[in-house]
């Protein structure tokens, strides 16, 4: 009876072996949940719980592949927070905050998909990226407002100004509104055009502040139009 040799360790990544700048950026991130991971750190650093229970179906054992990998490479690292709390943090590089634009131009393309599924998981970082993407300049121009979004265990402070949005962790000086809720029903008043008084009659949103200015607020995010299908021709 012959016995099969076992090895463990780091799996081997495949690679592409081809110059090319877009081939190698698929060698760093083109893993399976390597994107999701860097787009958890978007915002700050997350503990490896935290990055966790933001990114339902991945296993711990994936998740510990990815963040290893991703260090490797440059794109994050880890450190330890002083005491009090004294735990292990995830946070990108300076060159990993660099590709925020690339979750840009993907969502505003993938906006367009007409398969995609609003329905599924939304989280709170996605949730923050996404308004960062989908603002109209022209829409906001000359509007200024300071939001707070508590979703969940989590809040955050976005500062509108000059057509763009800044979104940080935690509260800071007085918000002009407050939105309470998850994230996927916030997004269905952004983009779902759900009304206001709809998603707080049935208690799923709390509003706090400026109703106007709130409501101005959800129509900055226009979605571009969903591309067509092609058709199929019978055989």
């Amino acid at each position: 009876m012959s016995l099969m040799k076992i090895t463990y360790g780091t799996p081997v990544r495949r690679r592409y072996d081809d110059a090319c700048a877009a081939s190698h950026a698929l060698d760093l991130v083109g893993e399976r949940w390597a994107l999701l991971v860097m787009r958890e750190l978007m915002l700050g650093p997350k503990r490896f719980g935290d990055i966790k229970a933001d990114l339902p179906g991945i296993s711990a054992n994936i998740l510990t592949q990815r963040l290893e990998g991703l260090e490797r490479v440059g794109i994050l690292r880890r450190r330890k927070l002083p005491p009090p709390a004294s735990t292990q943090v995830y946070e990108l590089t300076e060159w990993g905050y660099e590709s925020e634009p690339i979750f840009q131009v993907l969502g505003r393309w993938a906006a367009r998909s007409p398969t995609h599924d609003p329905t599924l998981h939304f989280g709170a970082v996605s949730m923050m990226l996404s308004l960062r993407t989908m603002l109209d300049p022209a829409l906001a121009a000359g509007m200024s407002a300071r939001i707070d979004l508590v979703i969940g265990r989590e809040t955050f402070r976005l500062t509108l100004a000059d057509g763009a949005i800044e979104a940080v962790r935690g509260r800071h000086a007085q918000a002009d509104f407050t939105f309470t809720g998850e994230a996927g029903i916030i997004a269905a008043a952004v983009y779902g055009g759900q009304s206001l008084e709809a998603l707080e009659a049935a208690g799923l949103l709390k509003l706090e502040g400026d109703r106007a200015l709130a409501a101005r607020f959800l129509t900055l995010f226009p979605l571009p139009p969903k591309a067509e299908l092609p058709a199929v021709e019978e055989t």
